[in-house]
């Protein structure tokens, strides 16, 4: 079964209080559902119509994984602490 995958292209920089606050209930929220951080930098080269900030890239067992992951109780409680802190790109897709 494929993977899934979360990632997470930053627009600007982020509010870097709220930033915190929700990285500190993101991180174990989606590692309780599976996920496996394997890439978060700020060193980006941009490309095409790509910005230069922050991305993070999390996988997960399946496609399902990764959207009951972003739907899940624990990860919306981080998206409320970030709310308006971030302009963000969020997909969620299945690999190869």
């Amino acid at each position: 079964m494929p993977k899934g995958y979360m990632l997470s292209a930053h627009r600007k920089l982020a509010d870097p209080e709220k930033a915190e606050a929700y990285r500190a209930l993101a991180r174990p929220a989606l590692e309780a559902m599976g996920g496996k951080i394997i890439a978060a930098a700020d060193n980006i080269v941009a490309k095409e119509n790509g910005l230069a900030e922050r991305t993070v890239l999390i996988e997960f067992e399946s496609m399902a994984a990764a959207v009951a992951a972003y739907e899940s109780d624990g990860y919306k409680k981080a998206l409320d602490v970030l709310e308006g802190g971030a302009d963000r790109d969020i997909r969620l897709f299945e690999g190869l």
